[in-house]
């Protein structure tokens, strides 16, 4: 893995959006569709989505924001889902990988046409960016929250559990998995008393890239109306921090 540290990025628009409470909601609500889908709608059953329900609940999300994003996951209610991907380009040339699930292919392929086109970006065709990112399972330990961990002791545990790969900054430790060992890994650092700030499958940019702040201030604009779509459960971008 490169040394681009997700985290730092994570928490810059973190902290842009915590003012906006729906964004909030909508995070977790993603985050919540996304562990259901994974590994089933019981949080006693999936580590994972009791950690995200976990995070539901001290946010103050609303139980049937709660439960509507399980049930989307689950298909309960009758309403069929489809999980659609789209690519496409933003401004300076960064690409954009943008995860939905909707009701209504239509409808939302529009909305996502239209957005790139306000912030003078394009959408492309299937296999146009996807290769320039990789999925990976994250998982991220907030050492502003464990002052005492250090590195070798994170590293032994994670290779341990089955990571691929460990990053190290001064904010966080950021663990890297294959997706299919995500949950495993989660599992076992969980169970050896681990506690993390973030925990998730993800699309990690293979080769970041830096843009002006013109470009990021336009490039940010476009991402941020892409997440107010009730339809788009995550936004990639190869920009860098």
């Amino acid at each position: 893995m490169s040394g681009h540290s997700k985290w730092h990025n994570i928490q810059g628009r973190k902290n842009a959006q915590d003012a906006k409470r729906g964004k909030i909601f909508q995070k977790l609500a993603h985050d919540l569709y996304v562990a259901a889908k994974a590994g089933g709608a019981d949080p006693e059953m999936n580590a994972s989505l009791r950690l995200v329900v976990d995070k539901a609940k001290a946010a103050n999300m609303p139980k049937d924001n709660i439960q509507r994003a399980l049930d989307k996951a689950s298909g309960t209610g009758g309403t069929k889902f489809e999980e659609v991907t789209y690519e496409g380009y933003g401004t300076a040339g960064v690409a954009v990988l943008v995860e939905a699930s909707t009701d209504n292919i239509n409808r939302t392929v529009s909305s996502v046409r239209n957005s790139f086109k306000h912030f003078g970006g394009s959408l492309g065709t299937s296999g146009s960016v996807a290769f320039q990112f990789d999925r990976k399972g994250y998982l991220v330990i907030d050492r502003s929250e464990n002052p005492d961990l250090d590195e070798d002791t994170i590293l032994e545990a994670a290779l341990e559990a089955g990571a691929e790969d460990v990053q190290t900054s001064d904010e966080a430790f950021e663990i890297y998995t294959e997706p299919s060992d995500f949950q495993a890994v989660e599992a076992a650092l969980t169970e050896a008393g681990y506690e993390f700030a973030d925990a998730e499958v993800s699309m990690i940019a293979q080769n970041p890239m830096a843009i002006s702040d013109e470009d990021r201030e336009k490039l940010d604009s476009l991402v941020d109306e892409l997440e107010e779509n009730e339809d788009v459960l995550a936004v990639y971008t190869t920009v860098e921090d």
